[in-house]
């Protein structure tokens, strides 16, 4: 049954679609978005992907629209801005989900895959909230959620990912202060090992799986959908005195030891 915490509201999901069948961070966002009533616009690169993502969306009664685009450029971010306030008139939560990984030492990476990392992971929702933002002022206000890791928190050999992660929480906390007078509150969620498609679309072991299940306190294996339940709190107005945050959903892996 549909809610309404989200009732007459207007999100964008970025990295709406998954790398393959399931749920992914963005996908679960987009599809608890339109559960509790809002209207949302599925960005994805890949359109066919978005496009999966507002069926299913649809299907259960929701309204969602679709839009390809890459949002490491600054005119395709305009567009989705653009699209939103055509269809809908008002803006009032950017759920940024969009990233890439990267396994390397300082010594190790190439300086082309440095660049490439940090400007998808990073520069990616700069450009998303420079256009967003204004929107959301004129609505009177609303909700930005960031997606970082875990790996920001607890560095383990993923050093150029670490450090874009590192960086979305630095710019969570600065655009919070920047645009908290304009009623705009900015989070950053910081996912642990969740079985989602960009993990288990490269190939993972049984064995492997398990491993990362184990190394939760809770002994449970986290998803897409915990992800997007996190995000939905904050998108919502129960969350309306929380701003600047880092919420870790990681079934508590960040407790325990870096070896684990």
């Amino acid at each position: 049954m549909a809610g309404s915490r989200l009732a007459g509201k207007v999100a964008i999901v970025t990295g709406a679609g998954s790398r393959a069948e399931g749920i992914g961070n963005g996908r679960a966002a987009a599809v608890l978005f339109a559960r509790e009533g809002a209207r949302v616009l599925c960005v994805d690169r890949s359109g066919a992907a978005a496009e999966a993502t507002r069926a299913m969306i649809a299907s259960e009664g929701g309204e969602a629209a679709v839009l390809e685009a890459d949002v490491t450029r600054n005119e395709d971010c305009r567009a989705m801005v653009e699209e939103t306030l055509r269809r809908w008139g008002r803006l009032d939560v950017l759920d940024n989900n969009v990233g890439i990984g990267g396994r390397a030492t300082v010594v190790e990476v190439d300086e082309a895959d440095w660049d490439h990392l940090m400007k998808v992971n990073v520069t990616s929702m700069m450009l998303t909230c420079k256009h967003a933002i204004p929107a959301m002022a004129r609505s009177g206000g609303g909700s930005i959620i960031n997606i970082s890791s875990i790996s920001a928190l607890r560095p383990r050999g993923l050093t150029p990912y670490t450090v874009s992660k590192g960086a979305v929480i630095a710019l969570t906390r600065a655009m919070a202060v920047d645009h908290a007078a304009q009623g705009i509150r900015v989070n950053c969620i910081a996912p642990g090992p969740v079985y989602t498609p960009m993990v288990f679309g490269d190939g993972m072991s049984a064995e492997l799986r398990e491993r990362r299940r184990q190394a939760s306190p809770l002994g449970i294996e986290g998803t897409g959908w915990d992800i997007g339940n996190a995000a939905l709190f904050l998108a919502s107005d129960e969350a309306r005195y929380i701003t600047g945050v880092v919420l870790p959903v990681d079934g508590g892996v960040t407790l325990t030891s870096a070896s684990r």
